[in-house]
């Protein structure tokens, strides 16, 4: 980290990785501490509470909001004065935006389901986001964009390269294949895996192209990708659903037990 405070003190603003490396830091370790807390307030630790004025509880995204209105504020106006300040403005947003994602699913519902089938969404945005500020920091910039056209041939090769990469980033997501579209948008290659492979049976392209809707079904691609989802799939995401449940706790419990329990 010296390293880096030595280096991008020399460099343009957006060149610097040392805010983007307090930013990542925080962000996992403000969603551990997050997941650690509310998983003591499940097991109803007595030092463990909810925040709460009268009768209203404060979700904790309420506080993830401020903070990432405060780190990013301040980040506008420390960017051009200390790198060191720019750094720690930088975390505060990370602080924030842990906080926020960690209760995705509750935007994204407008319903408590934190501790709901439907809380894992939460869990997946703040992987994603782990996974993305991670493949940044090393280095890799998205749809192979490096900002400088002379490093692609110019700008017209630039940016053909730049619109053929993200259509097979669009027709890779629309398969149902978020994590191969979401990486892709940094290694092209598994965008370019993804797009010409079946897609998902539940996924928006199977609809418009395989099922009984499509204007020319194709009952023989919906059978393979089916089978393909019951053989592979469906063995990954219960490894993904169990280093979910170790790092976030248990989902889908009973109501009847959820609804004395808060995060």
């Amino acid at each position: 980290m010296a390293d880096w405070y030595l280096a991008d003190a020399s460099l343009h603003e957006g060149a610097r990785r040392l805010p983007l490396f307090c930013f990542f830091v925080a962000l996992i370790v403000a969603f551990v501490g997050t997941r650690v807390n509310v998983r003591l307030i499940r097991s109803r630790v007595r030092w463990f509470g909810n925040v709460s004025v009268g009768e209203t509880h404060i979700h904790h995204v309420v506080f993830g909001v401020v903070l990432m209105l405060l780190g990013g504020v301040a980040g506008l106006i420390l960017s051009s004065v200390s790198i060191g300040w720019y750094a720690f403005s930088a975390a505060v947003f990370g602080v924030g935006a842990a906080l926020v994602l960690d209760e995705f699913a509750l935007l994204l519902h407008l319903r408590d389901v934190y501790w709901q089938e439907e809380g894992r969404t939460s869990v997946d945005a703040v992987f994603v986001a782990v996974a993305g500020t991670g493949l940044l920091l090393v280095g890799l910039r998205p749809l192979a964009w490096s900002g400088s056209d002379e490093a692609l041939g110019g700008r017209g090769t630039a940016m053909a390269i730049l619109v053929v990469n993200l259509v097979f980033a669009v027709v890779t997501l629309l398969k149902g294949k978020i994590w191969s579209g979401l990486i892709g948008l940094f290694v092209p290659p598994f965008v370019y895996i993804g797009a010409l492979r079946l897609a998902r049976p539940g996924s928006p392209w199977a609809r418009w192209y395989y099922s009984e809707v499509a204007r020319r079904p194709k009952p023989r691609r919906m059978a393979k990708a089916v089978h393909r989802e019951e053989r592979w799939r469906r063995p990954v995401i219960r490894v993904k659903i169990a280093i979910q449940e170790f790092v976030s706790g248990r989902h889908d419990v009973p109501s009847s037990q959820r609804r004395s329990w808060r995060s």
